[in-house]
């Protein structure tokens, strides 16, 4: 079906931080699949894993233990200082699961009239029809009404507006720490640390969807850790598997038993091929990996602030670590066919933003490459 405004363009190999077509030309990719491929292409590690453990056991269903499950849910509990783990393949499922526990804990409660939700303007969780009711561009929505809720949207960092939107009632409170298609805004210590004080004071679930944004993207394994506000619920999905389908719900000890068997499941999550990829991944981040992202994110802040200085196109940085951006006047589309077409894979965001999320495992050469095609790409069409 018609349902991506797809390149012409068509890779057929990848190395690290490189891309292949099929004619040999090769792309910096600092993209990354949309946030996916934080171990880059072709990692020898990941494919080691991925090709035994496919020779051993691909699948055989949650209906019996999953001892490589089990693992990743260790040490994504160790990572996070959460307390329970729910498995899916992708980060709609998991915000739909967010949306699942906050709906049944509230019942639980005796408050079952507490059906609304709290999401922000800019922000994106998802095509399914939970995950989009919560996405606030109408476009996304409106196709497909009547959706789940209420759902009152508020700005982003408006605490007033946030303040005044807890009048519903509501069941939850969603929020990216970093919005990822909205345009990079980061959501600032007051903000976060008002939505955890309302969340608090009228038992409402804070649930953070870190989907762009965790993993280790930020330098620190969750987004939420650079601030004193932790979540109740924390959704991870996109690198979490290096490549290979995997999203994961984290909860806290209060909602770590709000589902019981026959609640809510998931064919393949959790499987045996997804978890021994997931493991290649967190291991490679506790082994020095998240140094890395700090070092290559410090780096990219520089790059941007730089260009923020030359050209006036370019209004600002956003982001954090390697989810970083450039807010641009206008041009955020040709900025990136103009890129593209001189070897540089980026992407692209709400409000005139150039997203730039490369692998975790992209050089220091590579990315100082990336920021020459920048330069002389910014240069090109704010001459045109």
């Amino acid at each position: 079906m018609h349902t991506y405004a797809r390149s012409r363009a068509a890779f057929v190999r990848g190395q690290g931080a490189l891309l292949f077509d099929a004619d040999g030309k090769s792309w910096i990719d600092t993209l990354g699949g949309l946030a996916v491929n934080a171990l880059g292409h072709a990692h020898p590690r990941l494919v080691a894993a991925i090709a035994e453990q496919a020779g051993a056991l691909i699948h055989t269903s949650n209906l019996y233990r999953q001892p490589l499950g089990e693992q990743v849910a260790l040490r994504l509990s160790r990572l996070s200082g959460m307390h329970a783990a729910f498995f899916a393949n992708s980060g709609s499922e998991a915000n739909e699961t967010a949306l699942k526990i906050a709906r049944k804990y509230q019942q639980q409660q005796g408050r079952s009239e507490r059906i609304a939700f709290i999401a922000l303007e800019q922000s994106f969780h998802g095509r399914t029809t939970g995950a989009v009711a919560v996405t606030h561009n109408p476009k996304y929505r409106e196709p497909f009404g009547p959706l789940i809720g209420p759902v009152h949207f508020v700005p982003p960092n408006d605490v007033a507006a946030l303040r005044k939107a807890f009048d519903c009632g509501p069941a939850a409170l969603i929020l990216e720490p970093i919005q990822g298609e909205g345009g990079l805004t980061t959501l600032d210590e007051a903000f976060l640390t008002c939505a955890r004080e309302l969340c608090d004071g009228t038992d409402t679930v804070l649930i953070h969807d870190e989907v762009q944004c965790g993993s280790g993207r930020t330098g620190r394994f969750l987004a939420s850790q650079w601030s004193a506000a932790q979540p109740d619920l924390v959704t991870l999905a996109k690198p979490l598997a290096g490549g290979l389908p995997m999203s994961v719900v984290l909860a806290n000890a209060k909602f770590e038993g709000v589902l019981v068997p026959g609640d809510h499941g998931s064919t393949f999550g959790g499987g045996p091929l997804a978890s021994r990829a997931a493991l290649v991944f967190l291991e490679e981040l506790e082994e020095g990996l998240l140094d890395t992202v700090q070092a290559r994110g410090a780096q990219l802040a520089q790059g941007i602030d730089e260009l923020v200085a030359k050209h006036p196109v370019v209004v600002e940085r956003r982001g954090r670590g390697l989810i970083q951006g450039l807010k641009l006047e206008r041009g955020a589309a040709a900025l990136a066919t103009e890129c593209f077409a001189t070897g540089l894979v980026v992407g692209t965001a709400g409000g005139e933003v150039v997203r730039l999320l490369p692998p975790y495992v992209i050089t220091e050469q590579q990315l100082s490459t990336a920021f020459e095609i920048l330069d002389a790409a910014l240069t090109k069409i704010q001459a045109q």
